[in-house]
């Protein structure tokens, strides 16, 4: 069973950049599908962005063009870069394995000016 732990967040200005780390344990993740998601109060949790074990690449709509994941098999890492950010974007993000609940603490992003 694969464990995460999610690090980067932070507050940063609309606009502002942010790269979100995923590390895991317990398992290897080449095989799986790997995403992102986010929780924001008073909303269903977003998938933002997944990617096949190939590292290719899906994003929501409210994301596209602004964030991109990546994914290191042999280092069982993966990545959210986030550039342009805006508030709607604020929540706490969470690294998974796609379509399965998230099961770590995540990581919280604030996006205010």
């Amino acid at each position: 069973q694969v464990q995460f732990v999610e690090s980067g967040g932070g507050v940063v200005q609309p606009g502002g950049s942010l790269t979100l780390n995923c590390t895991t344990s317990g398992s290897a993740i080449g095989p799986y599908w790997m995403a992102w998601y986010r929780q924001t109060p008073g909303k269903q949790r977003e998938l933002v962005a997944d990617a096949t074990p190939g590292g290719a690449p899906k994003y929501a709509d409210s994301v596209k063009t602004r964030f991109t994941i990546s994914r290191n098999n042999f280092k069982n890492r993966v990545w959210l870069r986030m550039d342009r950010l805006e508030p709607e974007d604020t929540g706490t993000y969470y690294c998974g394995i796609y379509l399965q609940p998230p099961t770590s603490q995540g990581t919280r992003v604030t996006v205010f000016s």
